[in-house]
């Protein structure tokens, strides 16, 4: 299945063998200590910018939450975001109620995201839309 959008990623989550829980981490941009001047112009034109994770959550696929209602929540928190990171994880068992289950792989994610690993995620801005993103 070719994902697309945040619907068709809720679509193929829902279509696997096991359950799967819906992994967030949003994100700010920020320019990093001392910026360059092209930094700078890079970051003041939304094109640049180091991601510093700001908070993140987990969900079960099933419980289809739309993208409009996530970012309704994710504003709740205080935390100001502009690009938010999803992965899916599988269930150790049926029952993947727990989110006790997500909070390693929750913590490893954030991981990745500050060293710029960011290939094994899906990206969306504010607005819902898939973003391609290059890690520099």
């Amino acid at each position: 299945m070719n994902i697309s959008s945040y619907e068709d990623l809720l679509n193929a989550a829902n279509m696997q063998a096991t359950p799967q829980r819906m992994l967030f981490v949003f994100t700010k941009a920020e320019l990093p200590d001392k910026p360059t001047r092209n930094q700078q112009e890079d970051f003041k034109a939304r094109k640049g910018g180091a991601l510093m994770p700001a908070t993140c959550v987990d969900k079960l696929a099933s419980a289809r939450v739309s993208f409009a209602t996530l970012s309704e929540e994710s504003r709740h928190t205080g935390k100001d975001w502009d690009i938010v990171f999803v992965a899916c994880m599988s269930g150790k068992s049926a029952d993947i109620t727990e989110s006790a289950e997500a909070e390693e792989p929750l913590k490893e994610m954030v991981k990745s995201i500050q060293v710029g690993s960011i290939g094994n995620y899906l990206a969306f801005n504010r607005d819902g839309e898939m973003l391609r993103l290059i890690a520099s």
